[in-house]
């Protein structure tokens, strides 16, 4: 199975998240998985495909062609996808992954992990849906998600759909211990 991994292309995030995304990819590839992600070379896009490249995974990038310029794209992938646009390398991320991790990043990050809850949601993809929350940076994000709920917004079973984890070892464990359910949209729908 390829878990896929959303994360920052940024290059000056502090250590302590792209120390925590080399882990994960260290982890992925030690439980034999492969990994799928953005084709980054920096930020915790980087870190991730560095991890499971040092612990001898399979990397899987995935970019649109306009990223092919010197320095964004990871020099190491086994395999490089290129796409047309922004919505198909989604897509095709989508397709080729089994579960999803979301590490911290910016609304890049933020809007392919809303696009898998949404599916979630509708039940149009049952698959894990992981948050690692390093160093408490989604803190902010579950806040104004519990607005959303308190004021009738989102439904509060909406959370059931993700799992919130401080560690990779919790992420993976987490994947590897997934058991797949069918959402009940109604359900989703009464907000309390």
């Amino acid at each position: 199975m390829n878990i896929c991994v959303y994360g920052a292309s940024s290059k000056t995030i502090d250590a302590q998240f792209t120390d925590t995304g080399h882990a994960l990819g260290v982890l992925i590839a030690q439980h034999g998985y492969g990994l799928v992600f953005g084709g980054g070379d920096n930020g915790m896009m980087g870190a991730v495909a560095c991890g499971t490249h040092d612990g001898g995974g399979r990397v899987i990038g995935i970019a649109p062609r306009f990223f092919n310029v010197d320095g964004v794209l990871y020099p190491h992938c086994d395999e490089l996808i290129y796409t047309d646009t922004m919505r198909k390398r989604k897509q095709k991320m989508e397709d080729l992954s089994g579960a999803f991790i979301v590490t911290p990043g910016g609304i890049g990050t933020f809007e392919e992990f809303f696009e898998i809850l949404t599916l979630k949601q509708l039940n149009q993809t049952k698959k894990p849906l992981v948050i690692l929350n390093t160093a408490g940076y989604y803190d902010s994000m579950f806040a104004m998600m519990r607005h959303t709920a308190d004021t009738n917004f989102m439904s509060e079973k909406t959370f059931d759909l993700i799992k919130i984890v401080d560690t990779p070892e919790q992420a993976i464990e987490y994947i590897e211990h997934y058991v797949e359910r069918e959402v009940d949209v109604e359900e989703l729908r009464q907000l309390k």
